[in-house]
């Protein structure tokens, strides 16, 4: 059953790439006591992504992703932010000289977004507040599946 319910996620949620995600998973909920969002796992050919809980804070771990042109064997750290006008802030990104990766575009979960990298070419995944779906909501992709299997 669908909830009504939208995505809970602070102003700024941090993406951690791992090569190995099943063993990323499994270790950060050993290890540090993590609780995963499992009912938001995603997995597809190749690669996922999932999310953990610490205290109020959130952060996504995810294979390597070939829209950052990331090479599978160089882990690495992104930083997704909430903003309230994901278009304007674009806007402004843009007339700044920002080196944009993605324009803006609505995702299967409901969310809008753009990617952009910094001065130092960090990456930065910039999101409209308040449009994430709860993950029972989402439109999958074909070859996508949410959940973890058990």
């Amino acid at each position: 059953m669908a909830s009504n319910k939208m995505w809970n996620a602070p102003d700024i949620v941090p993406t951690i790439t791992y090569i190995d995600l099943a063993c990323a998973t499994e270790w950060l909920q050993r290890v540090f006591g993590f609780r995963e969002r499992e009912e938001a796992r995603l997995s597809w050919p190749g690669g996922g992504m999932t999310w953990f809980e610490v205290g109020n804070s959130l952060f996504n771990i995810a294979t390597p992703d070939e829209v950052w042109r990331q090479r599978p064997d160089t882990p690495g750290l992104m930083m997704k932010v909430y903003v309230e006008d994901v278009d304007k802030h674009f806007a402004r990104a843009k007339a700044e000289g920002a080196r944009i990766v993605s324009e803006p575009e609505d995702g299967f979960w409901g969310g809008r977004i753009y990617r952009v990298l910094d001065h130092e070419g960090h990456q930065w995944e910039i999101s409209q507040r308040g449009r994430d779906l709860a993950a029972d909501r989402w439109q999958l992709p074909a070859g996508v599946t949410r959940g973890v299997a058990k």
